[in-house]
């Protein structure tokens, strides 16, 4: 099971990119990739169509593996974990326990 869920603020701790900041756009459970807008940005070679007249080069995100980002609690990096609150699964900070949702 991810930690990271769409709409969470990452940091990149692995790759060209380390350091970086973003919100994930998507996450990919099957493989376990994240998408994170802004980060590891591919160009990509289209043909022209009906969406895209001239066709050429576009640049996009691609995805990067969930292992390396790691979720941003009040502007520091940290460790997620789960823990019953009132019958719910709630993910928490494991540096200061507190509650992310």
């Amino acid at each position: 099971m991810m930690k990271i869920k769409k709409g969470d603020t990452v940091r990149i701790i692995a790759g060209k990119d380390v350091g970086a900041e973003g919100k994930v756009l998507q996450v990919d459970h099957k493989k376990g990739k994240v998408l994170v807008e802004g980060i590891n940005m591919i160009k990509k070679h289209t043909k022209p169509s009906v969406a895209n007249q001239n066709g050429g080069i576009i640049e996009r995100e691609a995805f990067i593996d969930a292992s390396n980002v790691m979720y941003v609690h009040k502007g520091k990096p940290t460790r997620l974990g789960f823990k019953f609150e009132n019958d719910k699964k709630v993910r928490y900070d494991k540096k200061t326990g507190d509650v992310v949702d």
